[in-house]
């Protein structure tokens, strides 16, 4: 397998520049609800460029279904899925986020043609197991998923701008953190030639929990930044804190 890695921008995935670099590719691996890691969605425009492509190619799309539970302004974003008429999108989700990763439990919604394909190839490679299954799907039925889904949706707009809001008090200019609405981590970016990889290891050896954006670059040159999460989150003073600790850090490094 050859991977070609294919430049984002604020409408998502650049559909033109992957035609450009890897016309006859045999599949795309997108996140067009929530980009990982930007956070930014897929533009309609693009979505309906991208079946095209897979359609012309006979080509597979595998939408990965990232954080599209938690988007906190406007309505919910509805799946490239839905708008895949050829029957060529790949649609996987897990349950690690929005419940808990123990249950090691993920779903993949495929074309009905192929479902005989994939439900082969799960019985040679073994699954989750039934009860596990079964539990999550009585937690579906009897609406306490939904509920529960509800109330994080009010929970973490409310953690995300304490966060925000600190970092912004603390660090000023210093961090650029774009308007983003979803997702449970916040992005921010650091001024120019600043190593976020330095940055975010002694952030990290200082109890802190970070990741450089540039861990995430398969071509080097994209802008450094800060991935930090903040469902844990449940206070200002907390937020604050957690700011001024990293800006102390911040600040011997430079």
């Amino acid at each position: 397998m050859r991977l070609a890695p294919i430049p984002v921008d604020e409408d998502g995935l650049n559909v033109e520049a992957g035609l450009q670099r890897a016309k006859h590719a045999r599949f795309a691996v997108v996140t067009p609800t929530h980009q990982s890691p930007s956070g930014v969605a897929l533009s309609l425009a693009r979505r309906l460029a991208l079946l095209e492509w897979a359609e012309a190619q006979r080509a597979w799309i595998i939408e990965d279904d990232y954080d599209s539970e938690f988007r906190y302004h406007g309505r919910p974003l509805p799946p490239l899925k839905t708008l895949d008429h050829g029957g060529r999108v790949l649609y996987a989700g897990t349950f690690s986020k929005v419940l808990y990763p123990g249950l090691r439990l993920a779903y993949l919604v495929v074309p009905e043609r192929e479902v005989g394909k994939f439900r082969n190839t799960m019985a040679q490679l073994g699954g989750s197991p039934n009860l596990f299954q079964a539990t999550v799907a009585d937690f579906m039925d009897l609406g306490h998923f939904a509920r529960h889904i509800k109330k994080m949706r009010s929970l973490y707009p409310t953690r995300r701008s304490y966060l925000v809001q600190a970092l912004k008090h603390v660090f000023g200019d210093a961090l650029h953190i774009p308007d983003r609405a979803g997702g449970i981590h916040v992005l921010a970016y650091l001024k120019p030639k600043y190593n976020d990889k330095v940055l975010a290891t002694e952030a990290n050896a200082n109890g802190l929990a970070v990741m450089a954006l540039s861990e995430w670059q398969i071509c080097p040159g994209s802008p450094a930044g800060l991935l930090m999460g903040f469902a844990n989150i449940t206070t200002a003073e907390d937020a604050l804190e957690h700011a001024l600790h990293l800006r102390r850090i911040y600040n011997e490094l430079l």
